[in-house]
């Protein structure tokens, strides 16, 4: 098993979106990059705190290789907004790869090249190396399996759902 953190957002729809894949052990929703120990959601999402919202993938190489992960990852957030997805802003919804090492981000930045022609405006995605991680509280984890019938998750998760299962309909 291997393990790559990503942010595109907020977490719920990367963990929604990523939960669906085959070779996928484990997410865990999360926070890193930031510059306190252990932040809180209400810390995070003050902007304050420098965190990304993120997601820890646990994932097996060999159902699913990492510049596949990476290419769902591309196609199913806005990479070219710059601190934001959709009406979340702020740079805790920035979209990132942490990485652990050098292999890991090789891949992500020939993952950007090539996710960039999909694109009319260039990918903002950064490539970081992975610091501490900070699990999210319990109550944001499996959010979208837990409340679909949420205003949230209908307008904002589902259609990332629709689009992954339309895109990438062999990898579910």
């Amino acid at each position: 098993m291997e393990t790559i953190v990503l942010g595109g957002g907020c977490f719920w729809c990367v963990e929604a979106v990523f939960s669906n894949l085959k070779g996928v052990k484990s997410i865990k929703p999360g926070y890193s990059g930031g510059n306190i120990s252990n932040p809180t959601y209400r810390e995070v999402c003050s902007g304050r705190t420098g965190h990304a919202e993120i997601v820890i993938i646990e994932y097996s190489p060999k159902t699913i290789e990492l510049n596949v992960l990476l290419a769902v990852f591309f196609a199913t957030h806005d990479p070219t907004t710059l601190n934001r997805q959709g009406g979340d802003i702020g740079t805790q919804y920035r979209s990132v790869i942490f990485t652990s090492d050098d292999a890991q981000a090789e891949i992500a930045k020939r993952a950007i090249e090539l996710a960039n022609d999909d694109y009319s405006d260039d990918i903002v995605t950064t490539v970081e190396p992975l610091g501490e991680v900070f699990i999210a509280e319990d109550y944001h984890h499996n959010y979208f399996a837990e409340n679909k019938e949420t205003p949230y998750c209908n307008a904002v998760i589902a259609p990332k759902i629709a689009n992954l299962k339309k895109k990438f309909s062999g990898l579910i």
